[in-house]
């Protein structure tokens, strides 16, 4: 492993073999999974400031799921730090169809031509054989059917009467499970007609693919039920398809495999009006060939960024569904989405789900989980429109960059996401035929017998109806759909908040007490900030910017204070949250240049009947953004308009009943909205305006709103905000013509400004999508706390207990109400943002700064020494790495046996910074530097001038061996790339991953545009990476085209840490990258908003150890 340098960790893929240094972990930490790090847990030298927030915790579910035998058409289940839920894909789709629906085989051999000339689009595992994937779905080949039973001398019905479908099963088990089949079959008085092994050349699979063959059999009849009642432990059972009008041929293959494979798809037998085939790159290398597409309905290029909320509200809506079609029998349909898929798999369940258990059309189906950007479109009619905001309170969009193929055998279309972050292109011939797929050519046609030639564009539907006969083009589809009921006439039923206000005009709210504090404590001296965690860091450098500009205070220089888990100073439970962003698999969004597509609009309150469309759905409130004023809450607590009602729940309880009336208030806020849920409520706010008066202490609001799911938070650490700003206007900070209107609106702007980013940095248009979804990961939170307050959360370490937040928060509680000096009534500034004496720890310190200059300018040894003693006692108090411990009791290597120090040192590499955010001087220090020792420095993005790398003085080279490319493509050319050991491709930013880069125009100068070949004095910006990378494959045609302009150098992507970095990396190990960098959350140059430095993105540690982990696992390390 190469060495450590400032934020981040780099390694090789292609080392043949990997040796692990085995460390202990000290017993702060022993609650990590040991097998994942190596070493034996450790209890010694537990320092006790760390106690309190690291406690000992096993995860006893995936011990037990580990513990399991494994079958062989299983992918590794979760282990270490490798999870299977973080799987990514992005893929090749196409069909061909013939809309007359005129039957031919040339359709399917068409078909194939797609699908083999999208094979780059996939990808192969370890043995370079095998494919992650590649499938068609295609009408039932009666013809070819019809003969293959008559040789079993049975006879098949006329095609319309009968379904069929291929399973997956096992040979040992597959009599058993086809008879279990049967007998469901005739309890739904259905009689099996037969089975069929479908005809396959297994020469024709790599090796991996055939040690995880399955058997496939065909059956010919019915019935959802069976994937969810026939499957067992130990036994393969999957429905690759069961249709009356479609069957589905897929596995494990490259796409040219899949034709060689099923000797069904080289018969001329096979005769059909349309096929649908795609070929599968899956960023994790365990594709299965259950996870292949075609899926029932549907073939997906792409990525759902809110899955887990998708899944999540899902499953709520299974209390609610009724159907006419299906009556008592629908909850035997349960659960909708089926357990342990993919998103494209989840997807597909809900889509098959509505569309059969409804009485919406498939296309209809689709425009309600896959909506346009409607919200901002001035243009769009209004009858689309009204459409869109209706399904908006019937489901949330699936949201995320793709492009979805579906069909059910009558209609056969495509739909893109409503960014267009996915490519899409159709044909349509003097044959009647029309060609869809995700590039051009795939299908070879004389311009002279094309009749149509586009693009889908977002949002936009293209359909086929066999039916009908006729290709129905975006706007006629949609404006039927629209009118086929009156939405519009429905949306009169919405709700909206000036229609609360004014029905509650005379309705005269109660006076709020608690808002008239005593003059002595206003403002920066009202005693509840310290309570609910405020510092006097958060007033000057977030609220008050906000107040001020409407928007977020930005900071530089990335973040080196603790992880909340090893804080000294009582965290909040929001601190300890790190926010996810998208990285190569799926590309971000620009939350300002791409506005138009995002949203803060939001219905709130009870959902309907999915299944029954009507006025009902729309009886919710629709709120315009998320953030409430004061009285706009107030009004929502006593509102009964329209027969609503609110229930308020207090989460303070009394100081005096300590710890445990902390746990038992969560409890019984739990119990209580639970009654009022019953009861009819439509609203449940949660207040703590009761904290700091007669003795009571506050229940983290977080911990409150995560273990009731409830739909309205009223927390006074928002409306302490509104209140500070009142006083600081008082006093003068905020000039004095400012009123609470315009104060409530600067905050609001900044707020949603700030959320709009945090989606952007995910890919998420929608407030409606990202409420729900999870997208965050806990760090040093603990299992039973998470399982309680957050579920589905990633908490890898463990970590804190419910007990130990709750201490915390009775100890804010005595620091601000106990008897304390007057000094302690100040709001402290324990320096989480700038080093203070005594205050928070900080690794970049400045004793141990002083230290290193005069090691440097003086050659001072002892001076060097204390460097290195202050720089780990920091990170010892701040970091991940600072709570491991070498092993001592192993007998030493012989230092003979040890590379020579001049030998070490050729492994090290400076951190990339880009002169601009470092002088040049500076930066050409470090590369002379680095030449000397046989190191490499780094470019960063902002591109190197020709006179640094041509004609150098070797001893005096100013050259910088790694080269960076990113989205600016700043100083690229292909003199640049021709000259470099390295090129490293930057994908995410380790100060502010998924936001892109920004060079104010003051800071541009001659030197600086000379060397990014722009103009001095313009502003520079480097975009977060989606202008040039989508997707997995747009990376590995980049690092193709860089290989191509110079084959001697090394292809690196630098990546960030974050939760299922490691199954990132492994799809660039696939790409034919041959060295990874995982920097870490702390690291960067860069300018951004203090919440996104501090809250993005996480520490390289767990992205490093994740990443060896499955790259090892995928066997990507020996490659």
């Amino acid at each position: 492993m190469a060495p450590t340098i400032t934020d981040n960790c780099e390694f090789e893929c292609a080392t043949v073999e990997s040796t692990t240094t085995s460390t202990t972990i000290s017993g702060d930490f022993d609650h990590f999974d040991n097998s994942s790090i190596g070493g034996n847990g450790s209890s010694d030298n537990i320092e006790q400031s760390n106690e309190l927030h690291l406690s000992e915790q096993q995860d006893q579910d995936v011990q037990e799921e580990q513990k399991q035998q494994q079958m062989p058409w299983e992918a590794p289940g979760k282990q270490g730090l490798y999870d299977p839920q973080n799987e990514h894909e992005a893929c090749g789709v196409g069909f061909i169809v013939a809309i007359d629906g005129k039957r031919s085989h040339k359709i399917l051999r068409d078909a194939q031509t797609l699908s083999e000339r999208m094979n780059h689009r996939g990808a192969c595992a370890c043995d370079n054989d095998t494919g992650d994937g590649a499938g068609v779905l295609a009408s039932i080949p009666h013809g070819l059917y019809f003969k293959a039973l008559a040789k079993q001398d049975v006879t098949l019905p006329e095609l319309g009467d009968y379904a069929t479908g291929i399973f997956y099963l096992d040979e040992a088990q597959h009599a058993a499970a086809e008879k279990e089949f049967d007998e469901l079959a005739k309890s739904l008085g259905l009689e099996v007609i037969a089975w069929r092994t479908v005809p396959a050349n297994q020469s024709a699979i790599g090796v991996v693919a055939r040690k995880s063959e399955p058997l496939s059999r065909q059956v010919f009849v019915p019935s959802k039920r069976a994937s969810h009642e026939l499957i067992k432990p130990g036994r393969r059972f999957y429905i690759c398809s069961l249709s009356d009008r479609t069957v589905v041929y897929k596995g494990l293959f490259t796409s040219d495999q899949l034709w060689d494979y099923y000797t069904d798809l080289k018969d001329p037998e096979f005769e059909t009006y349309m096929a649908l085939v795609h070929t599968r790159f899956s960023t994790n290398t365990f594709p299965s060939w259950e996870r292949a597409h075609p899926l029932r309905v549907l073939a997906h290029n792409g990525e759902i960024n809110t899955l887990r909320g998708n899944v999540n509200l899902m499953k709520a809506r299974e209390g609610v569904m009724q159907s006419d079609l299906f009556g008592d029998q629908l909850k035997k349909l349960y659960p909708v989405v089926e357990p342990n898929l993919s998103d494209s798999g989840s997807f597909d369940c809900v889509l098959e789900f509505i569309t059969m258990a409804s009485d919406r059309s498939l296309p209809e189906s689709v425009m309600t989980m896959v909506p346009e950007a409607w919200q901002n479109d001035k243009t769009m009619p209004q009858e689309k429109r009204d459409f869109y905001q209706w399904a908006a309170c019937v489901m949330e969009p699936w949201d995320g960059p793709a492009l979805i193929s579906f069909t059910d055998g009558r209609y056969i279309g495509a739909v893109l996401d409503r960014n267009g972050l996915r490519p899409s292109r159709f044909y349509v011939t003097k044959e009647n035929v029309l060609v869809m797929a995700s590039e051009v050519g795939v299908y070879d046609v004389d311009p002279s017998q094309v009749t149509l030639k586009s693009r889908l564009k977002p949002g936009r539907m293209l359909l086929v109806d066999t039916k009908e006969q006729k290709l129905i083009q975006d706007i006629e589809l949609k404006a039927k759909i629209a009118k086929s009921r009156p939405h519009s006439e429905w949306l009169q039923q919405k709700i909206t908040l000036d229609e609360i206000r004014n029905a509650n005009v005379l309705n005269t709210p109660p006076v709020d007490e608690l808002a008239k504090l005593p003059a002595s404590q206003r403002g920066i001296f009202d005693p509840r900030l310290s309570l609910f965690g405020y510092t006097t860091e958060t007033v000057n450098m977030l609220l008050i910017p906000m107040f001020k500009n409407k928007k977020e205070a930005l900071g530089s220089m990335g973040n080196d204070a603790p992880l909340a888990c090893l804080s000294n100073f009582q965290p909040t439970p929001y601190e300890y949250f790190k926010q996810l962003f998208a990285q190569v698999t799926n590309p971000p969004i620009d939350p300002f240049r791409e506005k138009v597509v995002m949203s803060m609009q939001c219905p709130l309150g009870p959902e309907a009947n999915l299944l029954q469309p009507s006025a009902q759905q729309v009886h919710r409130i629709w709120l315009t953004n998320p953030i409430l004023s004061i009285p706009d809450t107030q009004l929502l607590k006593r509102n009964t308009h329209r027969g609503w009602r609110t229930k308020v729940l207090d989460i303070t309880f009394q100081y005096n009943e300590g710890v445990q009336g902390y746990l038992d208030a969560i409890d019984r806020v739990c119990r209580e909205g639970y009654a009022a849920a019953q009861a009819g409520y439509q609203l449940l706010v949660i207040s703590d305006r009761g904290a700091g008066t007669g003795g009571k202490v506050a229940v983290s609001a977080l911990l409150a709103l995560g273990a009731l799911h409830h739909h309205l938070i009223e927390t006074l650490q928002a409306h302490e905000a509104f209140e500070l700003a009142q006083a600081l206007r008082d006093d003068g900070v905020i000039g004095p013509e400012v009123n609470d209107k315009q104060i409530y609106a600067a905050y609001a702007q900044a707020i949603d400004t700030g959320i709009a980013k945090v989606m952007a940095k995910m890919g998420i248009s929608t407030l409606q999508s990202y409420k729900s979804a999870q997208i965050f990961e806990a760090v040093g939170l603990g299992t039973d706390l998470v399982a309680k307050c957050f579920r589905g959360t990633q908490s890898r370490i463990g970590g804190v207990t419910l007990e130990i937040l709750a201490k915390e928060g009775l100890e804010r509680y005595q620091l601000t109400y106990g008897k304390t000096t007057p000094d302690a009534r100040i709001l402290r500034n324990p320096g989480q943002y700038h080093w203070r004496h005594g205050g928070e720890a900080h690794i970049n310190e400045p004793s141990s700064i002083g230290s290193l200059q005069e090691a440097a300018v003086n050659k001072n040894l002892d001076a060097f020494e204390a460097f290195k003693k202050t720089t780990l006692d920091s990170v010892k108090k701040c970091a991940l790495r600072g709570q491991l411990e070498f092993v001592t009791d192993r007998q030493s290597i012989d230092i003979s046996e040890v590379e020579a120090a001049s030998e070490i040192v050729k492994r090290f590499a400076t951190g990339a910074m880009s002169f601009g955010s470092i002088s040049l001087e500076a930066h050409q220090t470090l590369s002379i530097t680095m030449n000397r020792i046989g190191g490499k420095s780094n470019t960063g993005e902002g591109g190197e001038d020709s006179d640094r790398y041509l004609n150098q003085d070797p001893n005096h080279s100013r050259r910088s061996a790694i080269k960076q490319v990113a989205s600016g493509r700043f100083g690229v050319t292909a003199s640049y790339l021709a000259n470099a050991d390295d090129l490293q491709i930057k994908m995410a930013q380790g100060a502010k991953p998924g936001e892109g880069g920004e060079l104010p125009g003051y800071k541009v100068t001659k030197d600086i545009a000379k060397t990014r070949k722009s103009v001095p004095g313009v502003g520079l910006i480097s975009p977060p990476p989606h202008h040039d990378i989508y997707s997995i494959e747009d990376l590995a045609e980049l690092i193709y085209d860089l290989k191509c302009s110079n084959p001697n150098a090394r292809i690196s992507v630098k990546l960030v840490s974050e939760v299922g970095v490691g199954v990132v990396a492994s799809g660039v190990a696939k790409g034919k990258a041959e060295h990874i960098v995982i920097s870490g959350h702390d690291g960067g140059t860069g300018a951004s908003s203090w919440t996104g430095i501090k809250n993005a993105g996480l520490p390289w540690e767990l992205g490093v150890a994740e990443t060896h982990q499955v790259l090892v696992l995928n066997n990507l390390r020996s490659r």
